[in-house]
């Protein structure tokens, strides 16, 4: 039994008062971010006399000034703060701060920042606000239930597109959730039977390519992977969320693995531990898609969900076998443990088969982008070179930051099979999340715009943008934020 989702958005008001009245007012945690031209004068006010005996002292901010209704923190920053991962891991740690003091009413107020820049500031605030009032699931029996913020006061009044915060929250929040379920709760069977019911929840159109339906169709490559688990629950899922009079129609593939053991290529030294997390390309798909849907966005989306487990048995694919996928690709296998591109081929494939705008896959693919990048960011591939400045904007834009890699067709090379049309991976060392990008050109069709993103930054100590915990949702706000883009609302092959 699966423990359920549930996400609901604290209240969100914005007023017109001033710091005065903020700081008089009944919330009991109060959060006053003032610009640094503002400084001096209100240091030398007696209400903000603790703060520079603080200061004087050497102490580093947040500032605390205890009033009778709770606690205020004082943060002095620039007026024009720059939007990249600085700003990202400084809210994360004010934000941090407060986790313990179970405040259901927070007050945020702005002072001394125009238009722009108080928005801008705002909106990251908010998001990581937000982020942290997501309850994941835990099986410890001593754990409180923290009662999260049921409402935010803001001030003064920007321009906020508070839905967008809200639905980036919940679909974030899910694609979190769904990846920290053991493996003894989020198995293949139960994944399916999740995404069925949220389907129908939601008013999303659901289709499921079950093994008996994908071995009548040829999926040779995810079959493979498939073979392993006796109970026959491997599948690919779809959902589609069909608004009326889209402006674009966008594909998203997740890899599905709900626990990945490496097969024959059995992982060892511990590096077993923790593959329950190998479908968080899938979550982070279906949480982009919630995300999408709750924002209403006039998108139409496709989702495709590849969910299989990679064991171990007597019907486990092994390595010097040649499979067919779905597309008639013929593929040596080499590495069992390189399963998430087998069961991405034939997902690809299909969901190329929509002739969709935009196709983004997300997969915690290779440990060699990890190896190259570390977990801060992600790797990004496209079959689009002009995109990848633009890409990396996005990434400091959104606080999910992205690294382009090259995709060049010599890398091809190293795929070359004496057997068959490609090998899975190249024997020995290689530049695997390249090698798995190129793997993957083969159930892309060339003037079908892609971006295939290698979530190295799906989990990492200490949080990523706006996300606090070490499991990041990494993906869905970079998602949004490219879809608001030139390159997700622009022409076709913008």
């Amino acid at each position: 039994m699966m423990t359920p989702f549930s996400y609901s958005s604290p209240q969100i008001t914005m007023q017109s008062t001033s710091l005065a009245e903020v700081m008089a007012g009944p919330a009991a945690v109060k959060l006053l971010l003032i610009a640094d031209s503002a400084r001096d004068t209100l240091l030398a006010t007696p209400p903000f006399a603790a703060v520079a005996t603080q200061i004087a002292l050497g102490q580093k901010a947040p500032y605390s000034l205890d009033d009778s209704q709770g606690l205020q923190r004082v943060i002095f920053m620039d007026a024009r703060p720059v939007l990249d991962h600085r700003l990202y891991k400084q809210v994360r740690s004010w934000v941090g701060s407060l986790a313990g003091l179970k405040a259901t009413h927070l007050a945020l107020h702005l002072e001394g920042f125009d238009d722009e820049h108080r928005a801008q500031l705002a909106r990251v605030v908010l998001a990581c606000l937000l982020a942290a009032d997501v309850t994941l699931p835990t099986q410890k029996r001593s754990e409180a239930t923290r009662p999260g913020y049921q409402q935010l006061q803001l001030s003064p009044p920007c321009e906020l597109d508070m839905a967008r915060l809200s639905a980036e929250a919940e679909g974030n929040g899910l694609a979190r959730h769904l990846a920290v379920l053991p493996a003894s709760e989020l198995n293949a069977r139960h994944y399916r039977a999740y995404a069925r019911e949220l389907a129908q929840q939601e008013g999303w159109q659901w289709q499921e390519f079950d093994e008996t339906t994908l071995a009548r169709m040829g999926a040779g490559a995810f079959l493979a992977v498939a073979r392993g688990s006796a109970d026959g629950q491997a599948a690919i899922v779809r959902l589609s969320y069909c608004p009326a009079n889209p402006v674009r129609r966008v594909a998203l593939v997740g890899k599905g693995i709900c626990y990945d053991s490496g097969g024959y290529n059995l992982k060892v030294g511990g590096s077993m531990y923790g593959m329950h997390l190998d479908m968080g390309g899938s979550a982070v798909a279906l949480g982009t898609l919630l995300a999408i849907s709750r924002a209403k966005l006039p998108v139409e989306v496709h989702c495709w969900l590849a969910i299989a487990e990679n064991h171990i048995g007597p019907q486990a694919f092994r390595p010097g076998e040649v499979v067919t996928a779905l597309n008639g690709t013929t593929i040596e296998v080499v590495d069992t443990d390189a399963e998430g591109r087998m069961v991405l081929a034939d997902a690809l494939t299909l969901a190329a088969g929509d002739k969709p705008d935009l196709l983004i896959d997300y997969a915690t693919l290779t440990g060699a982008c990890k190896r190259a990048l570390g977990s801060r960011y992600s790797g990004a591939f496209t079959n689009r070179p002009e995109w990848l400045t633009t890409l990396i904007a996005l990434g400091q834009q959104s606080g999910e930051r992205v690294w382009p890699f090259p995709l060049d067709e010599d890398y091809d090379d190293n795929l070359d099979s004496e057997w068959a049309d490609l090998l899975q991976c190249a024997p020995g060392a290689s530049p695997d999340h390249i090698d798995a990008a190129r793997f993957l050109t083969r159930f892309v069709p060339a003037e079908l715009p892609w971006l295939h993103l290698d979530l190295s930054g799906f989990r990492n100590k200490g949080g990523n943008g706006v996300v606090g915990s070490e499991v990041t949702g990494f993906g869905v706000r970079l998602t949004l934020t490219l879809l608001d883009s030139p390159l997700g609302m622009g022409a076709p092959d913008a």
